[in-house]
Protein backbone atom coordinates (compact mmCIF):
# COMPACT_ATOMS: atom_id res chain seq x y z
CA UNK A 1 0.00 0.00 0.00
CA UNK A 2 2.81 2.43 0.96
CA UNK A 3 4.63 1.56 -2.24
CA UNK A 4 1.48 2.36 -4.22
CA UNK A 5 1.10 5.73 -2.50
CA UNK A 6 4.73 6.48 -3.25
CA UNK A 7 4.25 5.68 -6.91
CA UNK A 8 1.09 7.80 -7.04
CA UNK A 9 2.85 10.77 -5.40
CA UNK A 10 5.81 10.42 -7.77
CA UNK A 11 3.48 10.24 -10.75
CA UNK A 12 1.55 13.35 -9.67
CA UNK A 13 4.76 15.25 -9.04
CA UNK A 14 6.11 14.38 -12.46
CA UNK A 15 2.82 15.25 -14.16
CA UNK A 16 2.69 18.57 -12.27
CA UNK A 17 6.22 19.43 -13.32
CA UNK A 18 5.29 18.67 -16.90
CA UNK A 19 2.27 20.98 -16.76
CA UNK A 20 4.29 23.80 -15.15
CA UNK A 21 7.02 23.30 -17.72
CA UNK A 22 4.52 23.46 -20.56
CA UNK A 23 2.94 26.67 -19.20
CA UNK A 24 6.35 28.26 -18.70
CA UNK A 25 7.47 27.25 -22.17
CA UNK A 26 4.32 28.74 -23.72
CA UNK A 27 4.63 32.05 -21.82
CA UNK A 28 5.99 35.01 -23.77
CA UNK A 29 8.10 37.25 -21.60
CA UNK A 30 8.47 40.97 -22.13
CA UNK A 31 11.25 43.48 -21.55
CA UNK A 32 11.69 46.64 -19.53
CA UNK A 33 13.85 49.73 -19.83
CA UNK A 34 14.80 50.79 -16.30
CA UNK A 35 15.76 54.36 -15.42
CA UNK A 36 19.14 54.28 -13.67
CA UNK A 37 19.75 58.03 -13.58
CA UNK A 38 17.59 60.85 -14.94
CA UNK A 39 20.49 63.24 -15.49
CA UNK A 40 18.70 66.25 -17.01
CA UNK A 41 14.97 66.75 -17.48
CA UNK A 42 14.77 70.57 -17.64
CA UNK A 43 15.38 72.72 -20.70
CA UNK A 44 16.38 76.31 -19.82
CA UNK A 45 15.70 78.69 -22.70
CA UNK A 46 18.83 80.49 -23.86
CA UNK A 47 21.22 77.94 -22.37
CA UNK A 48 23.38 76.48 -25.14
CA UNK A 49 24.09 73.40 -23.01
CA UNK A 50 20.39 72.67 -22.31
CA UNK A 51 19.20 69.18 -23.14
CA UNK A 52 17.62 65.92 -21.99
CA UNK A 53 19.86 63.16 -20.65
CA UNK A 54 19.18 59.78 -19.04
CA UNK A 55 21.00 56.52 -18.23
CA UNK A 56 18.98 53.35 -18.92
CA UNK A 57 19.23 49.60 -18.31
CA UNK A 58 17.62 46.84 -20.37
CA UNK A 59 16.08 43.79 -18.68
CA UNK A 60 14.50 40.72 -20.28
CA UNK A 61 14.38 36.95 -19.68
CA UNK A 62 17.76 36.53 -21.42
CA UNK A 63 19.60 39.26 -19.49
CA UNK A 64 19.02 41.81 -22.21
CA UNK A 65 20.10 39.58 -25.09
CA UNK A 66 16.62 39.59 -26.66
CA UNK A 67 16.64 43.35 -27.38
CA UNK A 68 17.95 44.06 -30.86
CA UNK A 69 17.60 47.85 -30.85
CA UNK A 70 15.93 50.81 -29.15
CA UNK A 71 13.89 53.35 -31.08
CA UNK A 72 13.62 56.95 -29.87
CA UNK A 73 10.49 58.98 -30.65
CA UNK A 74 10.32 62.74 -30.20
CA UNK A 75 7.36 65.14 -30.01
CA UNK A 76 6.33 68.51 -28.55
CA UNK A 77 3.50 69.71 -26.27
CA UNK A 78 2.55 73.38 -26.31
CA UNK A 79 1.14 73.99 -22.81
CA UNK A 80 0.97 77.78 -22.78
CA UNK A 81 -1.20 80.44 -24.40
CA UNK A 82 1.48 83.14 -24.50
CA UNK A 83 3.60 81.64 -27.30
CA UNK A 84 2.73 79.28 -30.14
CA UNK A 85 -0.81 78.32 -29.11
CA UNK A 86 -1.90 75.04 -30.67
CA UNK A 87 1.49 74.11 -32.05
CA UNK A 88 1.68 70.56 -30.65
CA UNK A 89 3.83 68.22 -32.72
CA UNK A 90 2.95 64.52 -32.80
CA UNK A 91 5.83 62.22 -32.00
CA UNK A 92 7.81 60.54 -34.78
CA UNK A 93 10.92 58.39 -34.97
CA UNK A 94 14.02 60.44 -34.19
CA UNK A 95 16.74 57.78 -34.25
CA UNK A 96 17.52 54.12 -33.60
CA UNK A 97 20.11 52.83 -31.12
CA UNK A 98 21.53 49.39 -32.11
CA UNK A 99 22.48 46.83 -29.46
CA UNK A 100 26.15 47.29 -30.42
CA UNK A 101 26.04 50.60 -28.54
CA UNK A 102 24.98 48.95 -25.25
CA UNK A 103 27.52 48.50 -22.45
CA UNK A 104 27.65 45.86 -19.71
CA UNK A 105 26.28 47.20 -16.42
CA UNK A 106 27.39 46.15 -12.93
CA UNK A 107 24.73 43.40 -12.81
CA UNK A 108 25.51 41.92 -16.20
CA UNK A 109 22.64 43.74 -17.90
CA UNK A 110 23.12 46.04 -20.89
CA UNK A 111 23.05 49.79 -20.25
CA UNK A 112 23.34 52.91 -22.35
CA UNK A 113 23.20 56.67 -21.82
CA UNK A 114 21.13 58.85 -24.08
CA UNK A 115 21.34 62.62 -24.54
CA UNK A 116 19.73 65.09 -26.90
CA UNK A 117 20.27 68.86 -26.96
CA UNK A 118 17.45 71.41 -26.94
CA UNK A 119 18.66 72.85 -30.25
CA UNK A 120 18.41 69.41 -31.92
CA UNK A 121 14.96 68.85 -30.43
CA UNK A 122 13.76 72.19 -31.78
CA UNK A 123 15.13 71.45 -35.25
CA UNK A 124 13.42 68.05 -35.35
CA UNK A 125 9.97 69.42 -34.44
CA UNK A 126 10.50 72.44 -36.75
CA UNK A 127 10.39 75.05 -34.00
CA UNK A 128 12.69 77.83 -32.77
CA UNK A 129 13.25 79.26 -29.30
CA UNK A 130 10.79 82.03 -30.22
CA UNK A 131 8.07 79.35 -30.54
CA UNK A 132 8.46 77.98 -27.00
CA UNK A 133 8.20 79.31 -23.47
CA UNK A 134 8.27 78.12 -19.87
CA UNK A 135 5.76 75.32 -19.23
CA UNK A 136 6.01 73.73 -22.67
CA UNK A 137 7.25 70.15 -22.87
CA UNK A 138 8.97 67.81 -25.27
CA UNK A 139 8.16 64.10 -25.27
CA UNK A 140 10.96 61.54 -25.48
CA UNK A 141 9.67 57.97 -25.78
CA UNK A 142 11.78 54.83 -26.01
CA UNK A 143 10.60 51.60 -27.64
CA UNK A 144 12.40 48.27 -27.25
CA UNK A 145 12.55 46.16 -30.42
CA UNK A 146 13.27 42.47 -29.78
CA UNK A 147 15.07 40.14 -32.17
CA UNK A 148 11.78 38.28 -32.80
CA UNK A 149 10.05 41.49 -33.84
CA UNK A 150 8.08 42.07 -30.63
CA UNK A 151 8.00 45.61 -29.23
CA UNK A 152 7.59 47.12 -25.78
CA UNK A 153 7.03 50.73 -24.76
CA UNK A 154 4.87 53.11 -22.71
CA UNK A 155 1.54 51.57 -23.76
CA UNK A 156 2.62 48.20 -22.32
CA UNK A 157 3.39 49.62 -18.87
CA UNK A 158 1.79 48.57 -15.59
CA UNK A 159 2.04 50.01 -12.09
CA UNK A 160 4.72 47.44 -11.28
CA UNK A 161 6.98 48.66 -14.07
CA UNK A 162 6.63 52.34 -13.19
CA UNK A 163 7.24 51.75 -9.48
CA UNK A 164 10.28 52.64 -7.42
CA UNK A 165 12.40 49.59 -8.36
CA UNK A 166 11.79 49.03 -12.06
CA UNK A 167 11.17 52.74 -12.75
CA UNK A 168 10.48 51.95 -16.38
CA UNK A 169 8.23 54.71 -17.74
CA UNK A 170 9.63 54.54 -21.32
CA UNK A 171 8.20 58.07 -21.75
CA UNK A 172 9.87 61.26 -20.48
CA UNK A 173 8.59 64.85 -20.73
CA UNK A 174 11.48 67.32 -20.33
CA UNK A 175 10.12 70.74 -19.32
CA UNK A 176 11.00 74.09 -20.90
CA UNK A 177 11.98 76.64 -18.26
CA UNK A 178 13.42 80.14 -18.11
CA UNK A 179 16.58 80.06 -15.99
CA UNK A 180 16.61 82.15 -12.82
CA UNK A 181 19.81 82.96 -10.88
CA UNK A 182 20.08 81.06 -7.58
CA UNK A 183 20.27 84.29 -5.58
CA UNK A 184 17.36 85.99 -7.36
CA UNK A 185 14.34 86.75 -5.09
CA UNK A 186 16.24 85.23 -2.16
CA UNK A 187 16.95 86.82 1.21
CA UNK A 188 15.28 89.19 3.67
CA UNK A 189 12.22 91.18 2.55
CA UNK A 190 9.59 93.32 4.24
CA UNK A 191 5.90 92.81 3.44
CA UNK A 192 3.54 95.74 2.98
CA UNK A 193 -0.16 95.29 2.28
CA UNK A 194 -0.66 98.10 -0.22
CA UNK A 195 -4.37 97.60 -0.91
CA UNK A 196 -7.36 95.57 0.17
CA UNK A 197 -8.50 94.29 3.55
CA UNK A 198 -8.65 90.77 4.92
CA UNK A 199 -11.07 89.03 7.28
CA UNK A 200 -12.62 91.28 9.96
CA UNK A 201 -11.60 94.28 7.83
CA UNK A 202 -7.94 94.02 8.85
CA UNK A 203 -5.87 96.36 6.69
CA UNK A 204 -2.43 94.95 7.48
CA UNK A 205 -2.92 91.26 8.27
CA UNK A 206 0.07 90.36 6.10
CA UNK A 207 2.43 93.20 7.06
CA UNK A 208 5.54 92.56 9.16
CA UNK A 209 9.04 94.04 9.28
CA UNK A 210 11.03 91.11 7.87
CA UNK A 211 10.53 87.73 6.19
CA UNK A 212 12.90 85.30 4.49
CA UNK A 213 12.40 84.28 0.86
CA UNK A 214 14.09 80.95 0.07
CA UNK A 215 14.67 79.08 -3.19
CA UNK A 216 12.98 75.67 -3.01
CA UNK A 217 14.00 74.76 -6.57
CA UNK A 218 15.52 76.46 -9.60
CA UNK A 219 12.41 78.58 -10.24
CA UNK A 220 10.31 78.15 -7.06
CA UNK A 221 10.40 80.52 -4.09
CA UNK A 222 8.82 80.13 -0.64
CA UNK A 223 7.97 82.80 1.96
CA UNK A 224 7.09 82.07 5.59
CA UNK A 225 5.64 84.67 7.96
CA UNK A 226 3.09 85.29 10.72
CA UNK A 227 -0.43 85.80 9.36
CA UNK A 228 -2.41 87.94 11.81
CA UNK A 229 -6.09 88.56 11.04
CA UNK A 230 -7.42 90.28 14.15
CA UNK A 231 -4.73 89.15 16.57
CA UNK A 232 -5.08 85.39 15.90
CA UNK A 233 -1.51 85.02 14.70
CA UNK A 234 -0.80 81.85 12.69
CA UNK A 235 2.34 80.56 10.94
CA UNK A 236 1.83 80.82 7.21
CA UNK A 237 3.81 79.90 4.09
CA UNK A 238 3.26 80.36 0.40
CA UNK A 239 5.18 79.27 -2.66
CA UNK A 240 5.25 80.69 -6.18
CA UNK A 241 7.07 79.95 -9.44
CA UNK A 242 9.06 82.40 -11.55
CA UNK A 243 7.87 81.41 -15.03
CA UNK A 244 9.49 83.35 -17.85
CA UNK A 245 8.65 86.85 -16.66
CA UNK A 246 5.56 86.11 -14.56
CA UNK A 247 4.95 85.02 -10.97
CA UNK A 248 2.67 81.98 -11.30
CA UNK A 249 1.37 78.88 -9.49
CA UNK A 250 0.80 80.59 -6.15
CA UNK A 251 -0.09 78.21 -3.28
CA UNK A 252 -0.50 79.20 0.36
CA UNK A 253 -1.37 77.45 3.61
CA UNK A 254 -1.33 77.86 7.37
CA UNK A 255 1.43 75.50 8.45
CA UNK A 256 0.31 74.74 12.01
CA UNK A 257 -3.18 74.49 13.48
CA UNK A 258 -6.07 76.23 11.73
CA UNK A 259 -7.79 79.58 11.39
CA UNK A 260 -11.32 80.35 10.34
CA UNK A 261 -14.83 81.47 11.21
CA UNK A 262 -17.59 79.00 11.95
CA UNK A 263 -16.94 75.83 9.97
CA UNK A 264 -14.84 77.49 7.29
CA UNK A 265 -11.09 77.90 7.10
CA UNK A 266 -9.16 80.86 5.73
CA UNK A 267 -6.94 80.47 2.68
CA UNK A 268 -5.30 82.40 -0.12
CA UNK A 269 -5.00 82.06 -3.86
CA UNK A 270 -3.41 84.15 -6.59
CA UNK A 271 -5.75 86.51 -8.44
CA UNK A 272 -3.45 87.22 -11.38
CA UNK A 273 0.00 86.47 -12.77
CA UNK A 274 2.24 89.40 -11.88
CA UNK A 275 5.27 90.34 -14.08
CA UNK A 276 8.75 90.43 -12.56
CA UNK A 277 11.99 92.01 -13.74
CA UNK A 278 14.83 89.49 -14.02
CA UNK A 279 17.32 92.37 -13.74
CA UNK A 280 15.91 93.70 -10.48
CA UNK A 281 14.76 91.64 -7.48
CA UNK A 282 14.60 94.60 -5.08
CA UNK A 283 10.79 94.55 -5.11
CA UNK A 284 7.93 92.39 -6.32
CA UNK A 285 4.16 92.37 -5.84
CA UNK A 286 1.59 89.60 -5.54
CA UNK A 287 -2.17 90.13 -5.84
CA UNK A 288 -4.04 87.52 -3.81
CA UNK A 289 -7.57 86.67 -2.76
CA UNK A 290 -8.03 86.10 0.96
CA UNK A 291 -11.09 83.90 1.41
CA UNK A 292 -12.99 81.46 3.54
CA UNK A 293 -15.39 79.03 1.86
CA UNK A 294 -18.48 79.47 4.09
CA UNK A 295 -18.32 83.27 4.30
CA UNK A 296 -18.26 83.24 8.10
CA UNK A 297 -15.45 85.81 8.11
CA UNK A 298 -17.34 88.18 5.87
CA UNK A 299 -16.63 86.77 2.40
CA UNK A 300 -13.54 87.18 0.24
CA UNK A 301 -11.08 90.05 0.00
CA UNK A 302 -8.39 90.98 -2.48
CA UNK A 303 -5.08 92.19 -1.14
CA UNK A 304 -1.99 93.50 -2.89
CA UNK A 305 1.25 92.55 -1.12
CA UNK A 306 4.52 94.31 -1.95
CA UNK A 307 7.83 92.72 -0.96
CA UNK A 308 10.82 95.03 -0.60
CA UNK A 309 14.35 93.68 -0.22
CA UNK A 310 16.14 94.78 2.96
Amino acid sequence: MFAGVGLLATSCEKDGDAVVGQVTADTERGAVLRTINLISNELPIGDDSAGFSVELEIQDSEDGELVDQVEVYLGFRDNTEMVGTGTDVEESLYETIPSTEFNDGPFGLPRFSYSIGLSDMLTFVDRTEDDITGGDQFTVRFELVLSNGRRFSFADNTGTLTGSFFSSPFLYTPLVICPVPEDYFVGEYSITQTSGSGPFGIEDGFTQPSVTVTATSGTARTVEFAYDPGGFESPYAFTFDLVCGEIQNFTGAITEGGLGCGDGSIGQTAVANIPYDLEDDSEFTILIEDFNPDGGCGGTYEASLTFTKL
